[in-house]
């Protein structure tokens, strides 16, 4: 469900039942890309097989998902059939057209293929721990963690929404998980990065190394910076954690699909949730108690 979460701080009145929020977030439900838009963004059912409902209440937090939909429109394809436009202009007016000529052609060109363009979709789930007012998004990048965080405001009046950030550096404490000088249910894992203090330029990556080779802690003692390490949880859940507290490659251990799953989609969906809040919910605690709380 989760593999990456990019997290938020919370700050307002949120709604108070599980069909309060669907309600909600009904004013900024998904509607398709019309004929000449490029991106359209909304909320969907989170379990569209047996309810409308847009989002679901468990275990403390609530799930929700967001749809994007985009056009598919190539700049090489508008700029193939400007050629052919401006071409076109010089043999009609036996010039070459003005910039803003090219402009107007350019526009033009692209208002008649829009439409023509091909439909992706792509779905981001997205919780909200109710009471430490937390949101967690499944983005690796910054512009799709946007889009949630604007359609989440759009449904929602009065919401304050900022970056989670402690009160300590997260980069000290991989330093000392990478130095095995943190608590038990802190332990590295088999990859990191690392930057080079006098050269932001100068990265080094280690993946599917053994960590603790004197080598590799070498270089983080010479001088370079960790900004990626792999950790495990309290030996339920492994990911790599970033400088700026960001989760990526989020995995539970012990629970690799290995075949055909006759479990009903719903109650695995439901129990992958609870499992997933509540131990992401323990981490956070932890990393508060380490880095002297949310700053």
């Amino acid at each position: 469900m989760f593999r990456n979460v990019r997290y938020y701080r919370l700050d307002g009145s949120w709604p108070e039942s599980e069909e309060a929020l669907s309600k909600s977030l009904e004013s900024a439900g998904f509607e398709p890309c019309g004929p000449l838009t490029e991106r359209s963004s909304g909320w969907v059912p989170v379990d569209p097989d047996n309810s409308e409902l847009l989002g679901r209440r468990l275990n403390g937090a609530d799930l929700l998902r967001l749809r994007s939909q985009s056009r598919v429109l190539p700049p090489s394809v508008i700029n193939e059939e400007l050629e052919a436009r401006i071409e076109e202009f010089r043999q009609r007016m036996q010039e070459a057209p003005s910039p803003s000529e090219k402009r107007r052609l350019k526009a033009e060109a692209r208002d008649e293929l829009m439409p023509k363009a091909m439909l992706k979709s792509d779905r981001i789930w997205a919780y909200v721990d109710l009471k430490e007012k937390v949101i967690g998004i499944d983005a690796l990048q910054d512009s799709a963690a946007e889009r949630v965080l604007r359609r989440l405001q759009a449904a929602i009046d009065g919401l304050n929404i900022r970056p989670l950030q402690f009160m300590k550096p997260v980069e000290e404490f991989l330093s000392g998980i990478f130095f095995d000088d943190a608590p038990r249910q802190f332990t590295v894992g088999r990859e990191c990065r690392m930057q080079d203090l006098a050269d932001a330029g100068s990265i080094v990556r280690w993946t599917d190394f053994d960590l603790s080779d004197q080598t590799i802690r070498n270089h983080v003692a010479n001088g370079m910076r960790l900004t990626h390490l792999a950790i495990e949880y309290d030996h339920v859940m492994s990911c790599v954690l970033n400088e700026n507290g960001v989760i990526s490659k989020l995995r539970f251990l012990g629970m690799d699909d290995d075949g055909e799953d006759h479990t009903d989609p719903l109650a695995r969906q439901d129990a992958e949730f609870v499992l997933v809040t509540g131990t992401l919910r323990n981490l956070l605690n932890d990393l508060k108690k380490q880095l002297g709380g949310f700053a």
